[in-house]
């Protein structure tokens, strides 16, 4: 299963407030774990919200707003996508992870949805053009 490994942003993220070396050495080790793994897929930190555009629709209507974004808690702040087999490893290798902040953080797990979970809805077309789909993106990738 796949899952969705959000880090949720803090005051000190959103304010642009960069992390210390000793946070990028250590993070860097707990991401060569994961590799070592075999589970980490993908991850990256993301700027503040300030720097950010959120589309809002209505319909046919799109309206763009500006960041940042309010409350800092709800937004995020960098993400991890993890291969694993139950969302328990996860939290697992979860609880093994630095404090990504300093002070108080959270780490939200999610999983994410495969094709099988959409049942009927996803028709052997639909399937079909998922699979070209992400077959381009992992070509692009390897390019």
């Amino acid at each position: 299963m796949k899952v969705m490994v959000i880090v949720k942003a803090t005051q000190d993220s959103e304010a642009g407030i960069m992390p210390s070396e000793k946070l990028l050495t250590e993070m860097g080790q707990y991401n060569e774990e994961l590799v070592k793994a075999g589970i980490l897929l993908a991850g990256e930190g993301l700027h503040p919200s300030s720097k950010g555009a959120r589309v809002h629709f209505s319909g046919s209507d799109r309206t763009v707003i500006q960041g940042p974004f309010t409350p800092s808690q709800e937004l995020v702040a960098g993400y991890w996508l993890w291969q694993v087999n139950s969302i328990e490893e996860a939290i697992s290798w979860v609880k093994r992870c630095p404090n990504p902040m300093p002070g108080e953080s959270e780490i939200e797990v999610r999983p994410v949805f495969e094709a099988e979970d959409f049942g009927e809805a996803m028709t052997p077309e639909l399937r079909e053009q998922e699979d070209r789909i992400r077959t381009q993106v992992e070509t692009r990738q390897q390019q």
